[in-house]
């Protein structure tokens, strides 16, 4: 199963591929390009996994009809919501991002050895890797960093001596580049590739199948999770846009000084336009009350209703902004451009406002 990369799942767009299946002249060929120009970008070009020298198995297909009778809009009737579930957003005032630390600090350390990777930096760094950062908090703040796990894919010979040596010392030091002093002392235990070894990785070593890793996307245990994945899905699927806006009020709810935690939960049917609740919980924290804040959200008409156009409209989301999100989580990233427009907090006088 190495070398092999399957894209599969349901598409439709002008000039892509009709009602049908049957694809436009020539798009086959861009998506193949996409798939490899994106791993190669990556940077995989081991024996194992190659851009140049992989399979691709294209299995895209037309959306079934039988959804779409209840998702598309018609006459008078507003484009239902691709899917039922309950969708979760969080903000919390322990980062400047108004993300939980412990995630923060776990993709900005990943984000550091890509960066050194590419540059050539630390040319004995592969593609694969992961973090995980455990902190004791008191009083709802972080004090200590008591566990750092970094799990990195190496060059050959990274693994002993001098040269696992030169891998645990850069690995240290980007920890104390990213984490704050103070968190790090001589009692923070560091679990650098405790397997030993990695030099095998990526889809040579395991298969990747895009959803396994939502709570890393998401809020790396901090908050709930409704189940559903976000990559490969358009904004008409609630999974993805209602886990947007939902992260969006929350961080805008922080944003103004209205609570330091916050949860929010959106729950949807199939077909329905109009979520089925709207739930927020300041965690104890709130300077109002939270039936309050639910009140003030129903009276901000840019909204739309928290419908699925009406989220897609407020945040622009019918644009090809999505592959950023691959890696390094859905949240707590910088708005940009059109990139990221959930991360903004352009809506927090509008609630202090409705409060008023």
């Amino acid at each position: 199963t190495t070398q092999l990369v399957v894209l599969a799942g349901e598409i439709r767009g002008k000039g892509i591929m009709d009602e049908e299946g049957n694809w436009a002249p020539g798009v086959q060929d861009e998506v193949e390009k996409t798939v490899r120009d994106t791993v190669k970008a990556i940077g995989y070009e081991q024996d194992g996994f190659h851009w140049e020298t992989l399979r691709f198995e294209n299995n895209l297909h037309p959306q079934s009809a039988h959804i779409a009778q209840g998702v598309d809009a018609s006459g008078n009737k507003d484009e239902g919501a691709g899917d039922q579930g309950m969708m979760f957003g969080f903000a919390c005032d322990e980062t400047p991002d108004l993300m939980p630390a412990t995630l923060y600090y776990s993709h900005r350390i990943l984000h550091r050895m890509a960066a050194d990777r590419h540059s050539g930096a630390a040319p004995f760094l592969e593609p694969d890797a992961k973090s995980q950062v455990t902190l004791r908090f008191e009083n709802g703040k972080p004090v200590a960093a008591t566990a750092i796990v970094v799990s990195t894919q190496h060059g050959k010979g990274y693994d002993a001596g001098n040269k696992e040596a030169e891998l645990h010392a850069y690995i240290r030091k980007v920890v104390a580049d990213i984490l704050p002093a103070e968190l790090l002392s001589d009692a923070t235990v560091y679990h650098i590739n405790p397997t030993g070894s990695f030099e095998i990785g990526g889809p040579d070593g395991d298969a990747g199948l895009t959803g396994r890793k939502i709570i890393v996307d998401t809020y790396g245990g901090a908050a709930p999770h409704g189940g559903g994945a976000f990559s490969g899905k358009d904004p008409t699927k609630v999974d993805r846009s209602a886990a947007y806006i939902t992260r969006y009020l929350a961080k805008n709810i922080v944003a103004a000084g209205l609570a330091q935690r916050c949860t929010i939960q959106l729950a949807y049917a199939i077909g329905v336009s109009k979520p089925l609740s709207l739930y927020v919980d300041t965690h104890g924290t709130g300077t109002v009350g939270d039936d309050k804040i639910e009140e003030a959200i129903g009276k901000i008409g840019k909204l739309g209703g928290l419908t699925p156009r009406g989220i897609r409209t407020h945040l622009g989301l019918n644009k090809p902004i999505y592959s950023k999100t691959a890696a390094y989580g859905h949240f707590g990233r910088t708005p940009e451009g059109d990139f990221f427009p959930w991360e903004k907090t352009d809506l927090a006088d509008k609630l202090k406002a409705a409060l008023a």
